[in-house]
């Protein structure tokens, strides 16, 4: 058995640390209060903690606007706050990573703010100015709710500056090489404080060319490789993780020949779970997996059912989006740019069976999985809020004041009251007692999947069913050998298997044993991981 690197086996927890726990009462969560949960954390059997924006920010992008690259914003607390939430998750073997925004800044940046004062400053490159928007015109807009164009006139600059997403957002030039300068350095002082790697945002859009799309181009990969080589001359055992939302095969070389990404999300797979679950037909989920090519050794795919922003359907064709919208967000306020604006169990009308399922699904299925703050506890959401704030709401650990996230009589962002999804009764310490809790389910489910080499980060290899409603597939590492099986659909559903020899399910609680010879027949929204008795 090849030995893994620890992310190729890791379970990931994306933590928002405005919305874990508020110490001081301010109405804001902290590195001080993240610290104090950290034990729930590792409960989970969480192996790494990918801390979203933590900078200053004017929050125009719920801080991926970020304003000081070597500063922690005011309200979660102090530098020094920040190393001690680093030693404490360190402590519990627990690695941090954290975001590395390197497309664009916040206007408020001091960098901006110099560039469009002085046409002469030395920063003035450190942006993509014209004298016309009529250039790079075969880029798409990414946030066509809200911006028309991906050009906006600055009217102290007079000059028009670049940006693929908010117009507070503008694109730094990576054409000049004192950019590539000013991010190793940034790099570099969070590896030396002891971060664990970085997550990289939005990275195919570093830089523009003329007659192209302005995504995945040549002189991207070259610097992404030169920041590959950073950490692995600097930093050996760090990682570096790309963001970027495209088809597998436009993917494929973020990681290079093994010297750029170690890892990439796998957004095109996340849309397709749920496709397969609303349609009751496993193609969609196959076909992708059969679209996503090799990778190099030591390389891992990302995955995810849920995360900060919306659920998005960029990967899918228009008539797979609109369906996506009837099935799951019928509710025009809940559909944003080309995604849904839901949490993972209100996508799934609260049901328990199929949240089970999906989660099997997604701890099963090729990839190291990312867990979202909340949806351990099937946390709701609030479509009411603006944007994506719906699904950044506080943290809900008990029936207290404010779901015991904060002693603060005014929050960030209301807590979730409604009668579904309201604190008073979903919350970690009402689950903590339940043994059939979420919570507990989830713990269960990683605890099960990290004792199995097979599920960390095995081969997988497609079993035919002849029946398009059960998934099946074996995860082999060695001798070691999983059947996972996945009804998606409400009725009782025939396998077409017969397995040759008798079969355990390591996800009933209690000893359940499929004899050999015998069809697996599984039971609504069933899934099963099997291994020999």
């Amino acid at each position: 058995m090849a030995d893994k690197s620890w992310y190729q086996e890791a379970v990931f927890f994306e933590l928002n640390i405005r919305a874990y726990y508020d110490s001081d009462g301010d109405g804001n969560g902290d590195f001080r209060g993240a610290i104090t949960k950290l034990d729930h954390i590792k409960s989970l059997g969480v192996d790494c903690i990918w801390v979203q924006p933590m900078y200053p920010s004017p929050l125009k992008d719920d801080g991926y606007d970020v304003a000081d690259y070597c500063g922690i914003r005011s309200d979660f607390g102090t530098l020094d706050d920040f190393r001690a939430f680093l030693d404490a998750a360190h402590a519990r073997g627990i690695r941090v990573v954290t975001d590395l925004v390197m497309n664009h800044c916040s206007e408020e940046h001091p960098w901006f703010q110099a560039a469009r004062a002085d046409r002469n400053s030395p920063y003035r490159d450190y942006f993509v100015w014209s004298d016309t928007p009529e250039k790079y015109t075969e880029t798409r807009i990414i946030f066509l709710d809200v911006e028309p164009s991906n050009w906006s006139y600055d009217e102290v600059a007079g000059q028009y500056y670049w940006h693929r997403f908010y117009a507070s957002q503008p694109d730094l030039n990576y054409d000049n090489p004192a950019v590539h300068e000013e991010m190793f350095n940034i790099m570099r002082f969070w590896l030396d404080m002891g971060i664990d790697g970085f997550r990289a945002d939005a990275v195919p859009y570093l830089y523009e060319r003329e007659s192209t799309n302005c995504e995945n181009l040549t002189e991207t990969h070259a610097f992404l490789k030169k920041v590959r080589r950073l950490l692995d001359e600097e930093y050996p055992g760090r990682v570096l993780i790309a963001e970027a939302n495209q088809w597998p095969e436009d993917l494929l070389p973020y990681f290079g020949d093994g010297d750029e990404f170690h890892m990439c999300f796998h957004f095109p797979i996340m849309p397709r779970l749920y496709m397969a679950l609303k349609r009751g037909d496993k193609s969609s989920i196959v076909d992708i997996l059969g679209r996503t090519p090799p990778i190099p050794p030591g390389t891992q795919w990302m995955t995810f059912l849920r995360n900060h922003d919306e659920l998005t359907l960029e990967m899918v064709t228009p008539e797979e989006r609109q369906w996506m919208w009837e099935q799951y967000a019928p509710d025009p306020g809940a559909r944003l740019n080309l995604g849904i604006r839901r949490r993972l169990l209100p996508l799934l009308d609260g049901d328990k069976r199929r949240w089970l399922l999906l989660n099997a699904m997604f701890l099963s299925l090729l990839g190291t999985p990312i867990l979202y703050y909340g949806d351990e506890i099937g946390m709701g959401d609030n479509i009411a809020l603006e944007d994506r704030y719906g699904v950044r709401t506080p943290m809900q650990w008990s029936d207290d004041k404010n779901a015991g996230f904060s002693a603060n009589d005014k929050v960030y962002l209301p807590i979730i009251n409604d009668e579904k999804y309201g604190y008073k009764s979903v919350n970690v310490a009402a689950q903590e007692a339940d043994d059939d809790s979420f919570l507990n389910w989830t713990r269960f489910l990683i605890r099960t999947r990290q004792s199995r080499p097979a599920l960390r980060a095995g081969a997988l290899a497609w079993v035919e069913t002849g029946n398009v409603a059960v998934l099946a597939y074996y995860r082999i590492e060695g001798d070691e050998r999983i059947l996972c099986m996945c009804n998606l659909t409400a009725d009782s559903q025939l396998s077409g298997i017969k397995p040759a020899v008798a079969m355990r399910n390591l996800l009933a609680r209690q000893e359940r044993i499929y004899p050999a010879e015998a069809e697996i027949q599984l039971g609504p929204y069933e899934a099963l991981w099997l291994s020999p008795a």
